[in-house]
């Protein structure tokens, strides 16, 4: 029997066993490196790897992009649009090929974007993505402000998180032959 997903919610999980609740979802957002960014121009699906900073307060995701490009078309024909975050765990074999599997943590967020068109809201996104990920630099002591003129060379987004779902999957430490995966 198939299931009628136009009827359920987008965020509901087929695993519930692996569900996380909200304040470990929102850890995770403020501790992901880097998301996925889906949005949708008429019928082609299009993905943008960005950075990104989770604002709390607000409910939403702010990042940028160039000032021109496919992420800014699409989002200004259709703001719906969807991010995600994940990180691979250990990799955990089996002595049945379909019982092998992965250790992971994931977030999806599922919202509307709209573009920052307020430059003193786009320089305060900005200033949160800098301290994100430049939490020891100082904005005035170790770096120029963002100007004005900065803020036109780029465009800056805000995601209204409408829902989300978080998983994670994670065995004992002495999961028998678990390995991360190699890096090349």
């Amino acid at each position: 029997m198939s299931t009628d997903y136009n009827s359920k919610p987008v965020n509901e999980m087929r695993r519930k066993d692996r569900g996380k609740d909200d304040e470990w979802i929102k850890q995770y957002l403020h501790e992901a490196p880097f998301a996925f960014i889906s949005t949708a121009a008429k019928d082609q699906p299009f993905i943008n790897t960005n950075t990104f900073v989770y604002d709390e307060d607000n409910n939403c995701i702010y990042f940028h992009t160039s000032s021109h490009g496919r992420l800014k078309h699409n989002i200004e024909q259709n703001n719906k649009a969807c991010l995600s975050v994940a990180e691979m765990g250990r990799l955990l074999p089996a002595k049945v090929a379909r019982e092998f599997s992965v250790e992971y943590k994931s977030v999806v967020v599922f919202g509307n974007i709209k573009i920052i068109d307020n430059t003193d809201s786009a320089k305060e996104a900005l200033q949160k993505l800098n301290d994100k990920y430049f939490p020891h630099l100082e904005p005035g002591k170790d770096y120029r402000p963002i100007t004005d003129e900065e803020v036109k060379g780029v465009t800056t987004y805000q995601l209204s998180i409408e829902s989300w779902s978080g998983k994670q999957k994670a065995e004992s430490s002495d999961f028998e032959d678990a390995f991360y995966y190699p890096k090349l």
